[in-house]
Formats: C-alpha cells, sequence, structure tokens
C-alpha cells in the first residue's frame, strides 16, 4: 500500500469518530446539554452545540484532507481537553481506557498535523 494511501487511511480512520459524535450531539442537543450540565460546564446547550460543530466539522476537514495541520492541532487540543475534562475518573476502568484511547487519538493527530494530509487530499491536489 502506498504512503499516501496509508495517510487516507489514517486520516479515514481518525475522521469516523468526530464525523459520528458531532452527528450524534447535533442531532440530540437536550440529552448532551443534560450531560454536559451534570459535568458543571458552563451553558451546557451553547456548549452542546459548540463541541458538536467542532467534532463534525473538524472530523470532515479531516475526512477530506481539508487544512489538515489546523484541523488535527485543533482536534488533538480538543480530544486532550474531553479527556481532562470527562475521563479523569482513573480508578474506573472504564475510564481509564478511554482516557487512554483519547491519548492514542491526541497522539494521530499530532502525527497527522506534522505529516500533512497527503496526496490523496485537498490539501495535496496538485502537490
Amino acid at each position: 500500500m502506498s504512503d499516501s494511501a496509508l495517510v487516507l487511511l489514517g486520516r479515514i480512520f481518525l475522521a469516523v469518530i468526530f464525523i459520528f459524535s458531532g452527528f450524534g450531539k447535533l442531532t440530540a442537543i437536550g440529552g448532551t446539554a443534560g450531560y454536559f450540565g451534570s459535568l458543571g460546564l458552563p451553558v451546557p446547550t451553547l456548549t452542546a452545540i459548540v463541541v458538536g460543530l467542532v467534532e463534525l466539522l473538524g472530523g470532515l476537514a479531516i475526512l477530506i484532507g481539508y487544512q489538515t495541520r489546523i484541523a488535527a492541532i485543533v482536534l488533538a487540543v480538543f480530544t486532550l481537553a474531553a479527556t481532562l475534562v470527562a475521563h479523569m475518573n482513573l480508578a474506573d476502568q472504564m475510564q481509564l481506557l478511554m482516557a487512554l484511547k483519547n491519548l492514542a487519538i491526541v497522539g494521530g493527530f499530532l502525527a497527522l498535523a506534522s505529516r500533512g494530509a497527503g496526496r490523496l487530499s485537498l490539501d495535496g491536489r496538485g502537490a
């Protein structure tokens, strides 16, 4: 498999979770806002909308390879922040696994930010 195809596959795998999660949050604002409120986040409905948009639009940008380095950095910071807010009960095995999964995703985004989207992307057209 070519280098470009591997980067594309990596982008797809990173993007899918954010596209589905963002879409889910935006189509269930009430439930998402309720959960965010239970975490003590401010203005839960607005926060749910912003988080849903960051996930959905960031995931789509990664998927198609548009402004990939920027999107990857934004999603890396976002994922790290989400980990610190929602997955820090490390005594709970599931929360520990979620935190470690998120750190792996952050690592993938940092590698993507360093490498770029590759030739099979909007960023790479004409390259």
